[in-house]
């Protein structure tokens, strides 16, 4: 088999053009679109001035700066020193910026001066979604995932932990300014770096005793980032953040596709909590809630069904004690007369309202000790023999029998199958693909920007497979080929007479 010539000094009698060197397809020419039709308002919303300064040296423009970081949150490059190398490298960079190489420091302090108002485009992707009926709004789900912050797992202390390091930390430093003060050497200019590091890290536990402290509940605290909390997670226990998101399905695209519809990082360790808030956060974004809205167990709470039922919301959610659900003595298989205000159980025997737990806001119903005795369910209902069998009833029970009722139904459970189809392959690709595993910033306002620009780079990935195929951009192609092709039939003769 002949080998094809190898020739790196090669010289080309036409150079090629720089909009030849990428696809006519290729995202980047996507993400330099989107960010090309973004009006003059969003960009003073941003706190940019895209038309410049007419005094001083010439800077880089905001468009080339933006799409730079827009396209590497999209591809899983969001470093500004890999960015920067990307902007030498790469030719969708190079294209992106024409040609330009904005080094690590440019790009890092536009992302760091304008990355909490860049949340504005996350909305932007959805009402452009919205309004070109791309996404199918009448079934949502919401799901929680935990991301890893920067910061390390050895360095969580409990306020007795931290009692311990400030006290080693003072000792250490005493010793390091005795050990300066030896001798008849005139002190040094500058504090020695051990010393430095020292006392650097004595304000850092006294500042996060005082959080500690200050936020009363919590018990421990990290001296990376004093706002990222230990998670389980799928990696075991690690100091991060809960990212909740509302995901909708795609119509009009080739397979399957989704649009994060609202997204939200939370710093509870569980989701209980973050079902109405995100159901707000939908409606705000998208103007409408969703006809149906899908969540996993984690949600499952009699206080969140209640607020689902006072607004007409259908939420499709598992229950909680559906194992126990199906034994023959659970407590949805006792029956409550109103009129004396108590329970009566399989047996047939009466459980009376004994009291009520403030606490827990719960009713308590109990049965008498000698009935139960005598039971010939005795042992299976209850093992009680101090008191008999009893009931704690909350001031949802009715909603949550009324939703166990629905989860029952066969339309229930045709919904119920979407939840995994909707939420799961979105976090795949916002770990695997856009390498959102480890969030990069920290403190708790950073990373909830950070996340934000994530699930906008998400949503212009999909965004990209619409335009990909959409005929007006294949018409603005077929043109660019013909001008192409009418140009190149008149320079070839030209090329001939040489």
């Amino acid at each position: 088999m002949s080998l094809r010539p190898l020739n790196r000094e090669q010289v080309w009698l036409l150079p090629p053009t720089l909009d030849e060197l990428v696809p006519e397809d290729h995202p980047a020419r996507f993400v330099a679109a989107f960010v090309d039709s973004l009006d003059r308002s969003i960009w003073l919303d941003m706190g940019i001035e895209i038309e410049g300064e007419h005094m001083g040296a010439p800077s880089y423009h905001p468009r080339a700066l933006l799409s730079v970081w827009l396209y590497g949150f999209m591809t899983g490059t969001r470093s500004s020193r890999k960015l920067e190398a990307a902007c030498r490298d790469q030719l969708p960079y190079l294209w992106l910026t024409g040609w330009q190489h904005p080094d690590h420091n440019t790009l890092w302090r536009f992302y760091q001066e304008h990355r909490k108002a860049m949340q504005l485009l996350f909305k932007q992707t959805v009402r452009t979604a919205v309004t070109i009926g791309l996404v199918d709004l009448a079934v949502q789900a919401v799901d929680g995932t935990k991301i890893a912050g920067n910061a390390s797992k050895d360095r969580v202390y409990d306020a007795k932990g931290l009692k311990k390091l400030l006290e080693r930390t003072e000792a250490a430093i005493v010793d390091l300014e005795a050990q300066n003060e030896q001798g008849n050497d005139p002190p040094p200019p500058h504090l020695p770096e051990q010393l430095t590091h020292k006392q650097k890290l004595k304000e850092e536990v006294k500042a996060a005793m005082e959080q500690l402290a200050a936020e009363g509940t919590r018990k421990n605290i990290n001296l990376t980032d004093n706002d990222a909390k230990l998670m389980k997670s799928r990696q075991g226990i690690v100091p991060g953040y809960n990212l909740q998101a509302v995901v909708a399905p795609v119509k009009a695209l080739e397979g399957s596709g989704h649009l994060i519809v609202a997204a939200e990082v939370v710093q509870d360790q569980n989701d209980m909590a973050q079902l109405e808030p995100m159901l707000k956060r939908t409606e705000e974004i998208t103007g409408k809630r969703p006809d149906v809205f899908l969540a996993d167990a984690g949600y499952s709470s009699g206080s969140n069904l209640q607020a689902c039922a006072e607004t007409g919301q259908v939420i499709a959610m598992p229950v909680s004690q559906q194992q126990a659900q199906n034994q023959p003595y659970h407590k949805d298989n006792f029956t409550y007369a109103a009129n004396a205000d108590c329970y009566i159980c399989p047996c047939g025997h009466t459980l009376h309202f004994a009291g009520t737990k403030h606490k827990r806001n719960k009713r308590l119903y109990r049965a008498s000790k000698s009935i139960c005795e005598k039971c010939s369910a005795f042992g299976v209902c209850t093992t009680d023999k101090r008191q008999g069998r009893s009931l704690e009833i909350g001031p949802h029970e009715a909603v949550i029998q009324q939703h166990r009722e629905w989860m029952q139904t066969n339309e229930a459970k045709l919904i119920m199958r979407r939840r995994k189809e909707l939420s799961e392959p979105v976090f795949g690709i916002l770990k695997e693909q856009q390498s959102a595993r480890r969030f990069l910033l920290r403190g708790f306002a950073n990373v909830k920007a950070e996340a934000q620009l994530l699930a906008t780079a998400f949503n212009l990935r999909t965004l990209y497979q619409k335009w990909r195929i959409s005929p007006a951009r294949k018409a603005s192609t077929e043109k660019v080929e013909s001008i192409s092709t009418s140009i190149t039939s008149r320079l070839v003769p030209c090329c001939a007479a040489y």
